[in-house]
């Protein structure tokens, strides 16, 4: 490719394509913005994976045209998750659509066995994370919310204002 001796030409296409694609996904997260990886949603959180696996084969590209491609592919991908997050803001509709609702699991020390049957959580994952957010009291925990992204956030301490449940669904009392 670069050289016509096989090492040399593994070498420098590894230092060569690995810094240029590097750089050239720092290029396109400052023209997108921060959110490129966020994992605000299931689809950021696809768009994050995705953009490491391309950039994964950027390095690794045999031909120029492998490695020309990999980058189109991440500047569109990270382009259709601007799109996204920009329609997503305007339309709840299309919001509803590409981004799924947190769900309560627990509320007010008592857990949501319904909501834990619907989301596939086990209680003892559960369990986990209320050990993980130093819980020593199941009454002291005002919700559990499996968040949009996967991840579950563990609400203790004092007054739970309503506002900080907005939009999470209540599989056994509705929203």
């Amino acid at each position: 490719m670069i050289f016509e001796y096989t090492p040399l030409d593994i070498l420098a296409r590894g230092i060569v394509l690995s810094t240029v694609a590097v750089f050239w996904v720092i290029f396109v997260v400052r023209i997108i913005g921060l959110r490129a990886f966020s994992k605000m949603t299931a689809f950021d959180f696809v768009v994050t994976v995705a953009t490491g696996s391309i950039l994964a084969g950027a390095c690794q590209a045999s031909s120029w045209d492998g490695f020309f491609q990999s980058l189109v592919a991440i500047a569109s991908l990270l382009s259709v998750q601007y799109v996204v997050a920009r329609v997503r803001k305007s339309s709840d509709r299309f919001e509803a659509v590409v981004q799924n609702s947190p769900v309560l699991l627990m509320r007010d020390g008592m857990i949501v066995q319904e909501a834990l049957a619907a989301t596939r959580v086990a209680e003892a994952d559960l369990i986990a994370k209320l050990r993980e957010a130093n819980v020593l009291e199941m009454s002291s925990v005002a919700a559990v919310v499996l968040e949009t992204t996967g991840d579950i956030s563990v609400l203790h301490g004092g007054n739970l204002q309503d506002r900080i449940l907005f939009g999470v669904v209540d599989v056994a009392g509705g929203d």
